[in-house]
């Protein structure tokens, strides 16, 4: 019986969300266990207890009925809000989400079914980051951003060639992107790789070979030999490689006319694995970038 109407409900729920038309969804449960949740009650049914469950219910606003018309009009009103900010103020907001990323108290904004529906109609997110790959830089969960907030663009070394600057250009150009960030990490691989000679790059894979060398034409390895301390080390030559990729993509023609138009604000970050915060440097933005 439970099965059979468990069925009936999810048929008649998708087949009003396929079709467009308005629909009213309940509230329902998102998170168990959740101590900021309401008083659990013990009902007994027959003699027997049933198990305490504690429910958080999501704001009833965010599931009352919408059509596809409304998810269009959510997502003018989420892009109207973007293209108000400064790249200063978005900038802020990244900030504050790593903040609450590294103190614990990240929100982990998960979009509703509705504002998802939103999503369909647009994109407009207000950062740009060229990350690494590396699995321990979740670069959504590092800024405490939710879906349609960041274009990221990930690969080993957060290196720019073709393919990457190329998405970039695509976020500033067509997106309009109002901060872009080129983020290193602490303990990268590719960078530490990419400080082995020559001889041992070229027993790499081709496709290897060529990204870790293309990484290695810009590090300052004479000054890199100086430094003793291995933690110093690493943190000064993934710094270096961000501040290769900032410089790079401030020949770029169109890009550094927004930036000195203060439309578009470029800034390298280091991702401290072991504490989760990002420090920002070499920042670019003005008339006198």
């Amino acid at each position: 019986m439970a099965l059979a109407t468990g069925l009936a409900f999810g048929a008649a729920a998708a087949s009003g969300v396929a079709l467009g038309a308005s629909c009213s969804v309940q509230p329902m449960a998102r998170r168990l266990g959740d101590a900021s949740g309401p008083a659990v009650e013990k009902a007994v049914t027959g003699g027997q207890p049933k198990q305490p469950q504690q429910e958080v219910h999501e704001d009833a606003s965010r599931w009352e009925g919408f059509s596809m018309e409304e998810a269009r009009a959510h997502a003018d009103e989420g892009q109207s809000m973007v293209i108000a900010k400064t790249p200063t103020e978005i900038f802020a907001d990244l900030q504050r989400g790593n903040t609450r990323f590294w103190t614990g108290r990240a929100s982990r904004p998960e979009a509703s079914f509705f504002e998802r529906r939103a999503l369909l109609n647009k994109q407009f997110p207000s950062v740009a980051v060229l990350a690494c790959a590396d699995s321990r830089v979740p670069t959504e969960m590092v800024f405490d951003q939710g879906l349609g907030d960041l274009f990221v663009v990930r690969v080993a070394g957060n290196a720019l060639d073709a393919s990457t600057h190329g998405s970039l250009q695509f976020a500033v150009n067509v997106l309009k992107v109002k901060v872009l960030v080129v983020l290193g990490h602490e303990l990268c691989g590719a960078i530490k790789a990419a400080q082995l000679p020559d001889e041992k790059l070229e027993e790499m894979p081709s496709h290897l070979e060529e990204a870790l060398k293309g990484i290695k034409a810009g590090l300052d390895l004479e000054g890199l030999k100086n430094l003793k301390d291995a933690r110093a080390l690493d943190r000064e030559a993934v710094s270096c490689n961000v501040k290769r990729q900032v410089e790079t993509l401030c020949r770029d023609k169109v890009i550094m006319g927004k930036v000195r138009k203060e439309e578009l604000l470029v800034v390298g970050g280091f991702y401290e694995l072991s504490s989760g915060i990002v420090d920002f440097f070499s920042q670019k933005f003005g008339p006198d970038a």
